[in-house]
């Protein structure tokens, strides 16, 4: 996004500088005058002409790297009733009735379900003293309701009981 700007601002800045010039009163808002004189007075083999070719070339890779690499997944595909139609659930929306599973289990106050990587984190709390069981119904809730969910991937439900 801040690349799209920059060029966006640089363009503007271009065909400002352009038809200003084509209609006989340049704005002269960059002074290419000077920057001219430079440019056709230096040798290509100048080191100051190879750092900046080396500079502009290093961002243009990072670049290319950066859009190569790809980033989290905006829905989590899961299987419908048809085997050739996948949907795609938002990951809020899918945590969200996770933890609303976990929350259903008897003696559960609060529960957060967070995805790290393939993997369901549920933090529950519980009012209880003795939570003997509990972490293992949660595990188990929140499993079924990951199965009735049916995403593509697995996703293993590790929890984390805080019980008084």
């Amino acid at each position: 996004m801040i690349t799209a700007a920059l060029m966006t601002v640089i363009g503007v800045l271009v065909a400002v500088e352009t038809i200003s010039a084509l209609f006989g009163r340049p704005a002269r808002w960059v002074p290419y005058d000077r920057m001219l004189g430079w440019a056709s007075s230096t040798p290509w083999n100048d080191p100051r002409v190879m750092l900046g070719a080396s500079v502009v070339t290093a961002l243009g890779l990072l670049l290319v790297l950066l859009a190569l690499v790809p980033g989290r997944p905006r829905f989590i595909p899961a299987r419908t009733g048809d085997p050739d139609l996948v949907i795609g659930m938002q990951r809020r929306g899918f945590t969200r009735s996770l933890a609303h599973a976990a929350r259903q289990v008897q003696g559960v106050d609060h529960a957060r379900v967070r995805l790290h990587g393939k993997t369901a984190q549920v933090t529950a709390g519980s009012h209880l003293r003795d939570t003997t069981g509990l972490a293992e119904a949660v595990r188990l809730a929140v499993t079924d309701r990951i199965t009735a969910l049916a995403p593509v991937d697995d996703y293993p439900v590790r929890v984390n009981l805080r019980g008084r």
